[in-house]
Formats: structure tokens, sequence, C-alpha cells
């Protein structure tokens, strides 16, 4: 099959971007997006000109490493999958690929497709430690839960930090990535020592990061590649008023 791509090209944050496109024959309907993009690296290196910059590590939907714009979607046309889980298959022969990175001013970019998303790093790492000794492997099972708990406690665990939810909300939310950390924590026996701290220190530091408010379309949950439910975000803010309430008195 042949595609035509039309490729955000940018040299770093400080330059000026624009789009240039490609063409590229005979390629293998079974090829994953981004082999599609290391064949085409393959094309501009042998012309002597610059390869494509892009994120990607696992390639196996697990890292959050590889989010793009494809058309205009977070990571693709496919529902709950990762660019790195994208085949060519997905797409018709002699389509046009419009490719950018995600937008956001929390996300700027570092050079093409790649942005710098350490932002959500500083998000987890405001939330700080669980001070509770939680002993080695069999230890694990000492504090009874219900499979229930479990279950939500895991949903929202899923979150692999692609900032796929960021890249779509038009306020360039964090909240549902910032939800599903807090949530994760919170459901846990573990987690509930510094619950309170916790909350308000991540949610601080959301804003402080120049992401926008939560939009309330719920596009975050439809774009995410692990179905995160924005009930996290209401979680969130319950165990934020809770947090509020608690500390004044």
């Amino acid at each position: 099959m042949d595609l035509h791509l039309k490729i955000w090209r940018q040299k770093d944050r400080q330059s000026e971007g624009k789009f240039e496109q490609y063409d590229l024959k005979d390629l293998n309907s079974h090829m994953s997006f981004l082999e599609m993009l290391d064949t085409l690296n393959e094309k501009l290196i042998l012309e002597g000109k610059e390869p494509v910059e892009f994120d990607h590590d696992c390639r196996e939907g697990i890292c959050g490493q590889c989010g793009m714009m494809i058309n205009g979607l977070a990571h693709g046309p496919l529902k709950n999958t990762t660019t790195c889980q994208l085949h060519l298959r997905s797409f018709e022969d002699g389509e046009t690929l419009t490719i950018e990175p995600f937008r956001a001013e929390a996300f700027p970019v570092k050079k093409d497709l790649k942005v710098d998303r350490s932002s959500l790093d500083r998000i987890i790492a405001s939330g700080g430690f669980v001070s509770v000794n939680t002993g080695q492997a069999p230890d694990a099972r000492s504090i009874a839960i219900t499979h229930q708990l479990a279950e939500e406690a895991f949903d929202s665990a899923a979150c692999i930090g692609c900032g796929a939810c960021v890249a779509t909300c038009k306020n360039a939310s964090a909240a549902l990535f910032t939800s599903a950390k807090v949530t994760h924590m919170a459901l846990l026996p573990q987690g509930k020592e510094e619950r309170s701290e916790r909350v308000i220190k991540m949610v601080t530091q959301m804003d402080e990061e120049l992401f926008g408010h939560c939009s309330n379309t719920e596009a975050c949950e439809v774009e995410c590649p692990q179905g995160i439910s924005v009930l996290n975000i209401a979680r969130m803010n319950y165990e934020y008023s809770r947090a509020l309430f608690f500390r004044k008195k």
C-alpha cells in the first residue's frame, strides 16, 4: 500500500515548526505505525536528510512513550490502542496521514514529534511515598481487601502516563491522569495514611505545571488507550474537598 504523510517538523522548542510531506510506496499493511516511521527514517537517512524524531520504547502498549496525533486523534483511530499497537491495515491505500506531536503548553516540543512530558513525572513525585512498611512479597496479602476494591484500584493504576488525555482535552487538562494516580493510592489501605496530603500536593503541582481545568467533555476517557474512567476525576474532587475540610478542622 502507498501512503502520503504530512509530518510536523520542528528543530527545537524555540524554533518555528511546519508540516513537511513525504510519500511512501509498497508498504506492507501488516506493518505497525512505528515500523512505517522507521521505514521513512531509513529512506531519509539514505537521502542524506534528517530523520523524524519520535518517542518509543517498549512497542507493546505499556510504556506510554509513543504518543502522537494522527489525523487529529491521539494515538490514531482505534479505541484503547497506543500508537505502537496501531497497524497500517487501519488505513486506506493512498490515504493522507497528518502526524503531529501532542499539543499542550505543559508538553513543550523537544523536536519533531517528541515532546517533554516530565510535567507528569513531577505530579507523581509531588505525591510522595507511602509511610507504611509494605514488607516483602508474602506480606502483600496481610491486609485483606475485597476483590471489587482491588479491581477498582488496578483499573486506576493501569494509567501508562502517555498524555493522550491532555492532548485531546480542549483545555489541555491533566485531570484524568492525576485523578488516576490519586485514586489508585486513596483506595488501598497502604495509601490512606497520606491521602489528604497527597491529593492536595498533586492537584497543586498539576496547576503549577500550567495544565488547564477539566472541560467535562469526557474526551479524555474516549482517547485513553487504557480506558481510564472519568469517575476517577469525581473521586479526586471528592478527595480534594475532603482534605481541605479536615485541614480547616
